[in-house]
């Protein structure tokens, strides 16, 4: 795909993050389907819980029972058998939906159209979205290398407002002070602890990263965290970093790789790919031990051009 072919998402410059892009990821939010899991919380919602008691999604008929609601009982059966049975529903109930977003210096990185911590901020602006049209409360955890934003599960438009709120700011910093930054090694495995502290049993957790910061450190927070929860993993790329960006046979060019500045030529270009593959290939291994099988969404093209990924 030429360069000429592709377009900035709506209100968007590539770089920088502002909530009328946010917004924007409303309309692509549709396209999620969703998922026909059972939500363990307590909270009532638009979720199909394990619980049986009052709700829309017939569950079975049985026998009559003292504290039955009469309003309940199924006449139809109870006039076949000529003993009162009673209907049961499954009841619905509220999912806590949390995003962990990695926000750290690896992701301010794009060779075509954007950078990676954008495309990470739209990818979850767009998850955060179709929560809200699922009636799910949303929460986020969005780590850097200096800064671990929690912010707690709440619901519909409040979720989604603190959570463009936290992106544009993180985001904002991190682009301002990127020079001035220290380097955590452990941020991201911290933040994995702090995840599996904070997530509810029954929770839907997304992860979006580049991958560049997971290590088997994280896999015994991880393990945790799977027991109650669900898990899925977005990794955002970059065309320069898988190899698929058009280069000519022999070229020189700065690049910016985290805090560290590069000139990459022919010669050293593979084996900083090779590099950049090797780290991601850990993420990949580290998730296929919880058993979650990763999506990969290009920062070299708009996400409405992906949204098969999403479903």
């Amino acid at each position: 795909m030429s360069l000429a072919a592709l377009s900035l998402p709506l209100f968007s410059d590539g770089m920088n993050l502002n909530e009328q892009e946010l917004i924007a990821c409303q309309s692509l939010s549709h396209v999620i389907a969703d998922r026909k899991t059972r939500a363990k919380a307590s909270m009532s919602g638009h979720r199909a819980s394990l619980v049986k008691g009052r709700g829309m999604e017939f569950a079975e008929v049985r026998h009559y029972q003292n504290g039955d609601d009469v309003r309940s009982i199924d006449w139809r059966v109870t006039a076949r058998t000529g003993v009162a049975h009673t209907k049961l529903f499954i009841e619905e109930r509220e999912r806590p939906i949390l995003l962990l977003v990695d926000l750290s210096h690896s992701l301010y990185f794009g060779s075509q159209l954007l950078l990676q911590a954008v495309q990470a901020a739209h990818v979850c602006a767009t998850l955060a979205w179709s929560a809200v049209q699922h009636g799910d409360k949303i929460g986020a955890l969005i780590a850097s290398e200096t800064n671990h934003l929690e912010l707690k599960p709440r619901s519909r438009r409040q979720g989604m407002l603190q959570l463009s709120s936290g992106l544009i700011d993180v985001h904002q910093k991190q682009l301002n002070q990127f020079d001035n930054l220290p380097q955590d090694p452990d941020h991201i495995f911290k933040a994995c602890q702090r995840l599996q502290r904070i997530a509810k049993p029954g929770s839907l957790v997304w992860i979006i990263t580049d991958g560049h910061h997971f290590n088997q450190r994280c896999l015994a927070p991880l393990t945790q965290l799977k027991r109650h929860c669900d898990i899925g993993a977005f990794v955002i790329t970059d065309p320069l970093r898988q190899g698929t960006l058009a280069l000519p046979k022999q070229f020189s060019f700065p690049v910016r790789d985290g805090k560290q500045q590069l000139t990459l030529t022919r010669d050293s270009y593979q084996k900083w790919l090779d590099e950049q593959q090797a780290s991601q290939h850990e993420f990949t291994q580290l998730m296929k031990q919880l058993n979650v099988q990763p999506k990969f969404i290009d920062a070299g093209k708009p996400l409405c051009d992906q949204l098969e990924l999403l479903r």
